[in-house]
């Protein structure tokens, strides 16, 4: 096995929701302690087709179709990864994961810690969030800053095919609950994959884009956004260094700092609303441990303090979009 940092992933071109695929397939292949359990997962392959042909190959014990009741069918998972099992649960929206809580933030998360380490719970929970499909207030949130806050959780969110399938095949592995969180605009996007087997580590980031003049913390959806930001910036002289965390638990610190260091200007773009965010506990580190080296405020680019609205161009100006990320940027660039 052969571990991948992402930034090598130059080979043959599939999509994310089919690299999500591939991983959940090689893992049941390689571990029959590993099995999948959601609504629609089976015959339907997924209402975002991850799950496609899966139910085919490995049946109906290790490809479980469940009543939609997302509290009950979680529960069960965290009740069979206790018991060694290495289940893989779906919930079709994030915002259905506030139906599932109690099981994974007052279970999951506490039961390896209150068993003095006896106990693991090697449990994934995949879900997709985000706007961007009309789909109006309640299926369309950005919720990370919930699991992000609660300690024995790992977060995970990435924004190419190529993180998707090494962090998903990583995250299975895992002996903690792991929150994986797809942005439901990315599934039909293309990007390089490689064939070999690989994985990525958890809490290791990467440079989607290397610079000297401003440093750009971007994930999931935002990525994109961000990457096409930076390079309509080249136009006025500006150089990004663009940074996906990956993972924002656990946090790739020390890339993130280094970065800064470098550039000594930063701005952070969360698709989640700005209160009590990822970004602003970001910017909260980077205050503490280099603030010497900032020549200007940092910046953060979030949503707006609004439910999504069902208007698609409503929808639009609720969250950062490529112009906002370009401003910002300027803002810090040029501040005096």
């Amino acid at each position: 096995m052969s571990t991948d940092t992402g930034t090598e992933c130059t080979e043959r071109q599939i999509m994310y929701r089919e690299a999500l695929n591939e991983a959940l397939r090689e893992e049941m292949l390689r571990d029959q302690t590993v099995f999948l359990l959601g609504g629609g997962i089976g015959q339907r392959g997924g209402s975002y087709k991850v799950t496609v042909d899966l139910l085919n190959e490995f049946g109906p014990k290790r490809v479980i179709d469940a009543p939609i009741s997302e509290a009950s069918f979680t529960g069960t998972c965290v009740g069979a990864a206790i018991t060694g099992m290495r289940p893989v649960v779906e919930i079709l929206f994030v915002d259905f994961t506030s139906l599932v809580i109690d099981q994974i933030v007052n279970q999951a998360a506490k039961y390896r810690f209150m068993s003095g380490g006896k106990v693991k719970v090697p449990l994934v929970l995949r879900t997709q969030g985000g706007s961007g499909n009309g789909l109006a207030a309640q299926h369309s949130q950005s919720l990370e800053a919930w699991y992000y806050h609660v300690p024995g959780l790992k977060l995970v969110m990435p924004s190419t095919p190529c993180d998707a399938k090494g962090l998903l095949k990583s995250a299975i592995r895992e002996d903690d609950p792991v929150i994986f969180i797809e942005h439901k605009l990315l599934y039909m996007e293309k990007g390089p994959v490689p064939e070999a087997e690989y994985t990525i580590e958890l809490g290791r980031g990467d440079i989607k884009r290397p610079g000297q003049d401003v440093t750009i913390i971007a994930w999931s959806g935002m990525v994109s956004r961000t990457l096409a930001a930076a390079e309509s910036l080249t136009r006025d002289g500006i150089q990004a260094e663009v940074i996906d965390p990956r993972t924002l638990v656990p946090l790739d610190t020390e890339l993130i700092l280094e970065s800064v260091k470098k550039t000594e200007h930063l701005v952070i773009v969360q698709e989640a609303v700005r209160r009590g965010g990822v970004a602003s506990d970001i910017a909260s580190i980077v205050q503490a441990e280099a603030f010497d080296y900032l020549d200007a405020p940092i910046e953060i680019l979030a949503g707006r303090n609004t439910p999504i609205p069902f208007n698609v161009n409503l929808e639009r100006a609720s969250v950062p979009q490529e112009p906002d990320i370009v401003a910002a940027v300027k803002k810090t660039v040029y501040a005096k």
